[in-house]
């Protein structure tokens, strides 16, 4: 059964990342499990999709996700694989996740610096432009809307324990950004 499939290989706990120090440099690897479990300094990267009106596209978790199921989130977020750089992973998540192959590969707007906020994720925050239609990864994402930046903004006042503890973070951030004149998209 494809599904099953799907839902198995995403939450491969065995599956391995850098593990980094507080620099963000690489020094050892170890296992999804091992990496949270122990709480190690690691890396993931998240990205927003604009389409052409200026709405951004943000996704459901799937409630089989390890972390934060049926939280609202970034277009798509991911880990960074073993050896893999920050924008391979950017690129790879936007396909595996909704199945989008832009033109360009996704522009870096903003780094993070891990913290508890972020489960000790070093996170880069990318951008890119793209309408859909995505196909969305069903053991990864329930479902996607398309919202403005003033609807993301009301929601996430108003209901912040629908949110990623990570995508809050990431999104004040963008908003104080926008307020000092910072480009949106």
């Amino acid at each position: 059964m494809p599904g099953k499939d799907k839902l198995t290989s995403a939450q491969n706990l065995d599956e391995l990342f850098d593990v980094v120090n507080a620099q963000d440099e690489v020094v050892a690897q170890a296992t999804r499990r091992e990496v949270h479990r122990r709480e190690l300094f690691h890396r993931a990267v998240h990205v927003f999709v604009f389409g052409d009106d200026g709405r951004v596209f943000l996704q459901k978790r799937s409630m089989a996700k390890d972390r934060s199921p049926g939280l609202w989130d970034a277009s798509c977020s991911g880990h960074v694989d073993a050896g893999e750089a920050y924008d391979a992973a950017a690129s790879r998540e936007l396909r595996e996740e909704i199945g989008l192959a832009p033109a360009r590969p996704p522009e870096r707007w903003l780094y993070v610096e891990a913290q508890a906020q972020t489960g000790w994720e070093f996170i880069w925050v990318y951008r890119v432009q793209g309408n859909g239609p995505f196909v969305l990864h069903p053991a990864e994402i329930e479902c996607g809307e398309w919202s403005t930046w003033d609807e993301i903004s009301l929601a996430v006042r108003l209901n912040p324990e629908r949110f990623t503890s990570p995508f809050r973070l990431i999104w004040a951030r963008l908003c104080a950004q926008r307020e000092l004149g910072g480009e949106l998209r």
